[in-house]
């Protein structure tokens, strides 16, 4: 376990797009009785830190300083505030990077996860994962077990986000998901959905290399894109499933708008729809087949109460194989290199040890 008085806290700063470099700074510090520290052993990259990286700002969260980045970590316990009960130090755990609150409707209402006051890692202003140690309420962290590494504590952040989507989906034993996108936000609600007892669950994308890794992750079927309308798309996908009413549920996982298009017309009458890929603001939406069909359709955001526990639980268990989906595992000098290939689509996911971390 790394020792905060004589160990590294060097961070992975953006500056501005395209302007990354890497910074010693002071250790943090314990300042509530309920914090703990935590030596950061890995982190995983997601779109939206590529994103700040390419362009600085994600809709009205823009970088107008400095920005240590990450926020898919895990780590060790390295000291407790006093009134914590829960950890010691030496506990490895999952980080939930987002702090609530924990007073407004959202927050008591149990949707913390909306809350307007939301303080969450490397999203403008506030700094990221990708350093050497970090402070965070100890109900924020969730301790692993055994059996569960730290790498695949890295993961457990994009996992809780698939959790997240489909219980807001309701998925049920017996029933038909389809999920557009097979990116790892795709391939970890398929996983989730077969985990809830799917027994068809269709994964959709343009690159094969992705349906192929579907496919052998956790999906039944898989379907290539075509550059056709969304309503033959749609065709093709029930005809391939055997789902000639369509889906139970559809999840988009890609924020395209053409998938988005399409998903509109593969669910049933009836059906359930939720969007949880991210894209333009704005898009042209089948709202007359959302209405024909008398379509629940919802959105969905990071992650609630009860998404993480779970999330920790489906790893444990095996039910979601998360290690399958570690490509890489890089030293920390070489984050910005990690960055450019999940840009460049060259893995499904890459892993950055912490600046104390040996590999």
């Amino acid at each position: 376990m790394a020792d905060p008085k004589t160990a590294s806290n060097l961070s992975f700063v953006l500056n501005k797009p395209h302007d990354v470099s890497f910074a010693e700074r002071p250790v943090p510090t314990v300042k509530s009785e309920h914090e703990v520290l935590v030596a950061v052993n890995y982190t995983g990259i997601c779109g939206s830190d590529v994103h700040y990286w390419q362009h600085g700002a994600i809709g009205h969260f823009v970088v107008k300083d400095p920005m240590v980045l990450g926020h898919e970590s895990a780590g060790t316990i390295v000291s407790v505030g006093s009134a914590v009960t829960s950890l010691k130090a030496g506990d490895r755990v999952a980080l939930e990077p987002g702090y609530p609150c924990r007073r407004c409707g959202p927050c008591l209402s149990g949707h913390y996860n909306l809350c307007p006051e939301m303080r969450f890692a490397a999203t403008p202003p506030y700094d990221g994962t990708l350093t050497g140690f970090w402070t965070a309420p100890a109900d924020f962290c969730y301790k692993l077990p055994e059996s569960v590494s730290l790498q695949e504590g890295a993961l457990v952040e994009p996992l809780a986000v698939g959790v997240h989507i489909v219980r807001q989906a309701a998925v049920t034993p017996g029933q038909s998901v389809v999920v557009m996108g097979a990116g790892p936000v795709g391939l970890l609600c398929a996983a989730v959905a077969r985990a809830f007892g799917a027994t068809t669950v269709v994964s959709v994308d343009i690159v094969q290399s992705k349906l192929d890794f579907a496919k052998s992750f956790c999906s039944t079927h898989t379907y290539t894109s075509q550059r056709v309308s969304a309503e033959e798309n749609a065709a093709n996908i029930r005809k391939l499933a055997g789902l000639p009413d369509g889906a139970d549920v559809v999840i988009d996982a890609s924020g395209a708008e053409p998938s988005i298009q399409a998903s509109l017309h593969v669910v049933r009458n009836g059906g359930t729809y939720v969007q949880g890929g991210m894209g333009k603001d704005n898009i042209t939406f089948p709202i007359m087949a959302m209405c024909l069909k008398e379509v629940t359709a919802k959105g969905s955001f990071r992650y609630g109460s009860g998404d993480y526990k779970l999330a920790v639980e489906l790893i444990a268990s095996g039910k979601v194989e998360v290690k399958k989906l570690i490509s890489e595992v890089v030293p920390f000098k070489e984050a910005e290199n990690a960055f450019s290939k999940v840009k460049q689509g060259e893995v499904v996911k890459i892993l950055i040890a912490g600046p104390n971390e040996k590999l």
